[in-house]
């Protein structure tokens, strides 16, 4: 099982990014899938997770500003982030849940004030 993160990068306070994330290998069907982030200096969090049936959770730091979704028949989740704050500065990891948590490489983001 391979995780391919993508849709990081640099902007400005107050803008926007979409992160993808496309999990593949043979038949891999994973019950959840999500976005974790990891600041410098902090531990990593838990940003948002949505199941196979897209019940949704956020971390409170990002209701209302972040969206998360996920394409079943391409077994790809993605996080719609609007409203970007210096404090959203992280590397952002996806993942999903199976018979364990699998992970992405990480892309990171990066919100200049």
């Amino acid at each position: 099982v391979q995780l391919q993160a993508s849709g990081g990068g640099l902007v400005q306070t107050g803008g926007s990014l979409r992160l993808s994330c496309a999990a593949s290998g043979g038949t891999f069907r994973p019950n959840v899938m999500g976005w974790y982030r990891q600041a410098p200096g902090k531990q990593r969090e838990l940003v948002a997770s949505i199941s196979r049936f897209s019940i949704t959770t956020y971390a409170e730091s990002v209701k209302g500003r972040f969206t998360i979704s996920r394409d079943n028949a391409k077994n790809t989740v993605y996080l719609q982030m609007n409203s970007l704050e210096p404090e959203d500065t992280a590397v952002y990891y996806c993942t999903a849940v199976l018979d364990k948590y699998y992970w992405g490489q990480g892309t990171l983001v990066t919100v200049s004030s």
